[in-house]
């Protein structure tokens, strides 16, 4: 499996910011659409992401206030990125090695969508329930599991 397709399921809704947009607005923006995280381009570049994480750090650095704060201050400004041919191991890989929640898909240098950990977690798991039942029916036409005679070919 593919990150190509979780982005067929879940749809292409991208949410972004610009680097120089007060913390504050980027904040409301998040809540508003409830979401945990967004991309940070600056000229249709990716420059960074934003999640709760860099929110919280910024928050509790300033004194519980948000005050002023642009989010390029506080943007993670190298995320990992993974591409729509990137199998979901790998990116299961990496976002556990980097204690990463969301994954921003690029193709070359433009952005494709973004996923979450829930989403290669909803995949995995997806994909499992169907090879069991898959297996289940497999084993359950077997010839003769029903007790009676296995089936003669000729």
């Amino acid at each position: 499996m593919k990150v190509s397709d979780i982005l067929r399921v879940k749809g292409g809704t991208l949410y972004t910011v610009s680097p120089d947009q007060p913390l504050a607005e980027a904040l409301k923006a998040m809540a508003e659409r409830d979401i945990g995280s967004l991309v940070v381009m600056e000229h249709g570049d990716l420059v960074g992401m934003l999640t709760f994480r860099e929110v919280i750090q910024a928050v509790v650095r300033n004194g519980g206030a948000v005050g002023q704060t642009i989010v390029r201050t506080v943007m993670d400004n190298a995320p990992l990125t993974c591409t729509l041919e990137t199998e979901i191991d790998e990116v299961r890989r990496m976002m556990l090695g980097r204690h990463a929640r969301y994954m921003p898909v690029m193709n070359q240098r433009t952005l494709m969508g973004v996923i979450s950990f829930y989403d290669v977690a909803k995949a995995v798991v997806d994909s499992q329930d169907f090879e069991n039942r898959m297996l289940k029916a497999y084993i359950r036409d077997w010839p003769g599991a029903d007790g009676g005679e296995p089936v003669q070919t000729l």
